[in-house]
């Protein structure tokens, strides 16, 4: 059937080659997907674009995020996912300040003494280096509309 005969050693030795090689090309294969950072996107722009006070939360199953006030970028696994803000900029929001505490939920009035106070500090947190956070479950988006002031608030 086959011409070279299977006991020969450059036979084997070939084969063993292959086979190393098979597997490495199947080690290096990416295994993991990249989380969908365009319907987060999604999500951040419906809140903004919002001519209400709205909010929502986006699920990101223990993905790292990266979050400054025109873009947002996905990792999980090694691989990543970017998307831009159709209606941006929006304030990235640390943990732990008094943005995340109106992010959670709190009447900005209950935070800021006045609208131009809330105003100051969401212009501070737009110039900030950009908010990572990793193994993040959700992603908080809060629109917010204060006498004049008129921001999204963004945080995981």
């Amino acid at each position: 059937m086959f011409d070279v005969p299977l006991d020969s050693i450059a036979a084997w030795v070939g084969l063993a080659f292959v086979s190393v090689a098979l597997v490495g090309v199947a080690l290096a294969l990416p295994t993991a997907t990249p989380p969908d950072a365009a319907a987060a996107a999604d999500t951040i722009d419906a809140v903004a674009a919002s001519p209400h006070a709205a909010a929502a939360d986006y699920p990101l199953h223990g993905a790292t995020v990266r979050l400054d006030p025109r873009r947002l970028t996905l990792t999980r696994g090694g691989a990543s996912a970017h998307a831009t803000f159709a209606y941006g900029p929006v304030t990235p929001v640390r943990p732990g300040s008094r943005l995340g505490l109106v992010l959670a939920g709190r009447p900005p009035t209950a935070v800021f003494r006045s609208p131009g106070a809330l105003a100051r500090a969401t212009a501070a947190a737009r110039e900030r280096a950009p908010v990572v956070r990793s193994a993040a479950d959700r992603l908080l988006v809060r629109h917010v509309r204060w006498r004049g002031v008129d921001v999204t608030l963004v945080g995981a």
